[in-house]
């Protein structure tokens, strides 16, 4: 697919996906729980299909009504290796692999794109140590044995991701278990939102210093779950707003544990900036960059969005991503091996076609920045968008934005 977005405002209202991060969440607990449950507002995309057809695949019952979710409960028996494929969706993976190995399910995983090349290892010996027997630390993989209570290290700052599959499989367990941060957590609302949908399905976690205590032989309760808004998806649009447009984004919680909710305060922080200079820095939400950078590329001064290292082990190398495609439009960026530095100006100068690296996050961020430009900016292969907000330029075009589609067959 193919995407021409030409310069101007969007204007009007504008009802957000369904968190993502969220939706994964409730839909492994829903699967685990002691009997049906609803998941509302879990918006259709690629990343929450893969969970859903991995949760299939461990024999739980799955039907979608519009955008809610009906979940019956996986058995617990499995006669043989079952395979879980995993897409894209590097949530899907690292949240699955210790639940698969604390239910002591049989299993190779498999995935597209770039998740075999993200990393896996320090979740993957952690495991090991545990007791699941691992064919390696590359897709597809194979996993057999069962997780043991017991202390488990990681680090803190390579995903939290790593953190948020733990707290869903060792609540399974016979016995107590404790996680145990070797290094700094990075991305630390992810795993309060963890906290809280195990909360909302019955599960208690007890925080310790370094970490946390999982008591054993949990039941997770059934529950009518609702996904609140996507800060990550509203804060396309809420950049869009820092350069002109006017949008109201719908179903966002002002109370919200999602960590992209930083996103207000970041571009509060950018626009204000007068000629000066900022650093933001990006451990807590490194998501934001795409959205920030191009609010930055508009912005009067200078912007450095720091701590942001781990944004090479994303769906594209997202540093370099950014950096060449906002220079290809006509931005100031320098990029370094942990940041980019932005220089704003009035305007870009468009007139060019890019490629999004098959990043979502990529070619939903050069679609906003092209309202800004002075020329019509082509994406080419768009339809990566559909790994978290399938329905965005169909959004863009309801809002007033001037968006020419081909579809490729």
């Amino acid at each position: 697919m193919e995407v021409t977005i030409s310069p101007g405002r969007l204007a009007g209202k504008v009802a957000v996906p369904g968190s993502k991060s969220m939706a994964h969440r409730g839909l492994i607990a829903a699967a685990l729980a002691d009997g049906p449950s609803r998941i509302q507002n879990a918006t259709p995309s690629g990343d929450i299909e893969a969970t859903v057809r991995c949760l299939t695949a461990l024999g739980a019952e799955i039907r979608r009504e519009g955008e809610d979710l009906e979940v019956t409960p996986l058995h617990r028996r499995w006669r043989e290796r079952i395979v879980l494929p995993c897409g894209e969706s590097g949530s899907t993976l690292r949240f699955l692999l210790p639940v698969a190995a604390a239910l002591g399910a049989p299993a190779r995983f498999t995935g597209e794109g770039r998740l075999p090349e993200r990393p896996l290892g320090p979740l993957g010996e952690t495991l090991i140590r545990g007791g699941a027997e691992l064919s390696g630390f590359q897709l597809p993989l194979e996993l057999a044995g069962r997780l043991r209570p017991g202390e488990y290290r990681l680090p803190g700052d390579v995903s939290s991701q790593y953190v948020t599959g733990l707290l869903l499989a060792l609540p399974l367990l016979e016995g107590d278990s404790s996680i145990r941060l070797t290094t700094p957590l990075e991305s630390a609302g992810y795993v309060r939102m963890t906290l809280q949908v195990l909360a909302q399905f019955g599960i208690q976690v007890s925080p310790e210093e370094g970490g946390w205590r999982i008591l054993g032989n949990q039941i997770y309760r059934a529950a009518d779950f609702e996904v609140e808004g996507d800060y990550s998806a509203a804060a396309l649009f809420l950049t869009a707003n820092a350069i002109g447009s006017q949008v109201e984004c719908l179903g966002l919680r002002e109370d919200s544990t999602q960590g992209d909710r930083a996103i207000l305060r970041h571009l509060e922080t950018i626009q204000s900036l007068g000629g000066g200079r900022v650093e933001i820095d990006l451990s807590q939400c490194p998501d934001l960059a795409p959205a920030l950078a191009v609010a930055a590329a508009y912005a009067d001064g200078e912007t450095a969005l720091t701590h942001a290292g781990r944004l090479r082990l994303k769906e594209s190398d997202r540093l370099a991503a950014l950096s060449t495609v906002l220079t290809q439009m006509g931005a100031e960026v320098e990029e370094g091996p942990e940041t980019l530095t932005i220089q704003g100006k009035p305007a870009l100068d468009g007139g060019v076609t890019i490629e999004p690296f098959g990043d979502h996050r990529i070619a939903m961020a050069a679609s906003i920045a092209a309202l800004g430009a002075k020329a019509p900016v082509t994406i080419q292969n768009a339809q990566c968008v559909g790994k978290s907000y399938p329905q965005f330029f169909h959004h863009m075009k309801l809002l007033g934005g001037v968006c020419h589609v081909v579809n490729h067959r």
